[in-house]
């Protein structure tokens, strides 16, 4: 059955294409791992679920302003994009990220309400903000991949933002080592539109090993103050198999990585991106796993359904 460009299945299509509808669950990862880091569970109902709605809407419209701001870009290197190809209107994109960026933020205010904690609201704001100034002013810059870095680092501080008490080492090593991760692999995907530049590759392989040694080490860092429900247990009793996990989720995202240096094709370099941001549900398990352990790691996995279901569909670099 053919559609018309106007027909409401492919303007459905087209928006889920826009806000890469594959990659919010992994933005929902960040969140629901950070919560579960300083809560003994989803025990708060309400805040949780804004602060959720909040990432979501926040990444959507990062992901909206992106496009928009780089239609003129698409039209040459990717045709095919909902703006450049006239499936949506750059005013409806513009609309529509802008209305999603102040949503979020709005949202992230109201958790604050809801949770009797300011720091929702500030991180809320900080992410919407970040988000605006990768996507209009750093986004073509040697700052990008530290820009973008920042954004999932505050998604994951946005989760830990209801914390019952103050934020830890151990606390920023995670976010940290997330947030080092994403800028490995926003490097990695700087040139996927052409052939990339072999060391470029490199530098950035060893930039997402580093963010995955980082969220291994964060146990380490669990000092005497923390609060029970933020006790890195199942890592430090198990520590053995918590290196050796890490260690091999580590060589198998690498490697992935490091085949783009061998073949830094086009196909190769975008099929390593969307490896690296499908990974990130399971190193967002794996950082739960250390605290929560398996039961709540299997949560998060479980969000790995929706984003690889639905990333055969639609694309999601």
């Amino acid at each position: 059955m053919e559609y018309s460009p106007d027909s409401p299945p492919t303007r459905l299509r087209a928006v889920a294409e826009l806000v890469r509808l594959p990659n919010v669950f992994t933005a929902m990862a960040d969140v629901l791992m950070g919560y579960l880091c300083t809560h003994a569970g989803l025990d708060r109902w309400g805040g949780f679920s804004l602060l959720l709605a909040s990432s979501c809407l926040l990444y959507m419209a990062g992901m909206v302003l992106n496009d928009y701001f780089d239609r003129d870009v698409d039209a040459q290197e990717r045709p095919d994009r909902p703006i450049p190809s006239g499936r949506i209107t750059a005013r409806l994109a513009r609309t529509l990220g802008f209305s999603l960026l102040l949503a979020g933020a709005a949202l992230g205010w109201t958790a604050a309400a809801v949770a009797g904690d300011w720091r929702c609201a500030v991180v809320a704001t900080a992410l919407a903000g970040m988000v605006l100034v990768y996507d209009r002013v750093l986004k073509r810059t040697p700052l990008a991949p530290l820009a973008m870095g920042c954004c999932r680092a505050l998604n994951v501080l946005l989760g830990m933002s209801a914390a019952a008490g103050d934020w830890h080492a151990m606390h920023g090593f995670i976010a940290g080592g997330i947030g080092t991760y994403i800028v490995g692999v926003t490097w990695l995907a700087r040139t996927e539109a052409r052939t990339s530049s072999r060391r470029q590759l490199l530098m950035a392989t060893v930039v997402v090993a580093a963010g995955i040694a980082l969220v291994a080490w964060s146990p380490s860092w669990a000092d005497a103050d923390l609060p029970p429900e933020s006790k890195p247990s199942f890592a430090l009793s198990k520590s053995s198999n918590w290196y050796l996990l890490m260690g091999v989720m580590g060589w198998l995202i690498g490697w992935r990585c490091l085949r783009t240096v061998f073949d830094p094709s086009p196909t190769m370099v975008q099929a390593a991106v969307r490896h690296c941001i499908f990974s990130l549900v399971m190193l967002d398990a794996a950082a739960c796993l250390a605290v929560r352990g398996p039961a709540w790691a299997i949560t998060i996995l479980l969000l790995l359904a929706p984003t690889m279901f639905l990333g055969r569909w639609i694309y999601s670099t």
